[in-house]
């Protein structure tokens, strides 16, 4: 099996990893300013394109990268949610992010979970990590709701090079929560 078959599956969601099928949802996403807020700002087709083939890489450089969140009821490509550790990175980080029509459904701590879950299972991770920025209150909200809490303050690498607050939790800590 191809890690391009993986399937993971919630109850509204499907979390597979990305495709080129997911460019024009991914690029529209990557235009909205209110989703990129804190993801570094909008990106133009050409710098979404090569955000989509960096997590697509990432799965055949690593073996793990965001999924494609799919909502099961409209087919709709909605986010990207998942493991994610560039080189650089202060941590085995599961991150989230949802085009901001789907807000306030539940969906990110929803796709969140599974990925969490598959992040310590399949990755043999002990520890995930959440970098927001500190006046991030929505991404603060979904981390409360997932029982992660502030453990560090750091830097992104370049080309980022902001200051966020490293949420998360250990993997017995997710256990016993679950």
């Amino acid at each position: 099996m191809s890690i391009f078959d993986l399937r993971l599956e919630t109850e509204r969601l499907i979390l597979r990893p990305p495709g080129r099928q997911d460019f024009e949802a991914f690029a529209a996403f990557c235009a909205d300013p209110v989703a990129m807020q804190h993801l570094g700002g909008v990106q133009p087709k050409p710098v979404a394109w090569r955000s989509l083939a960096g997590l697509v890489g990432s799965w055949q450089l690593l073996g793990y990268s965001m999924f494609s969140v799919i909502e099961k009821d409209s087919g709709a490509w909605i986010g990207r949610v998942g493991p994610w550790q560039p080189y650089g990175w202060p941590g085995t980080e599961v991150g989230w992010s949802i085009v901001s029509s789907h807000w306030g459904r539940g969906y990110a701590p929803e796709a969140a979970r599974a990925a969490i879950d598959w992040a310590f299972d399949a990755l043999g991770w002990e520890e995930v990590i959440h970098t927001i920025a500190p006046d991030n209150s929505n991404s603060q909200h979904v981390a409360r709701k997932l029982g992660a809490r502030v453990l560090r303050n750091a830097r992104l690498p370049p080309p980022h090079e902001v200051d966020v607050e490293v949420w998360g939790q250990s993997r017995q800590a997710w256990l016993a929560a679950r």
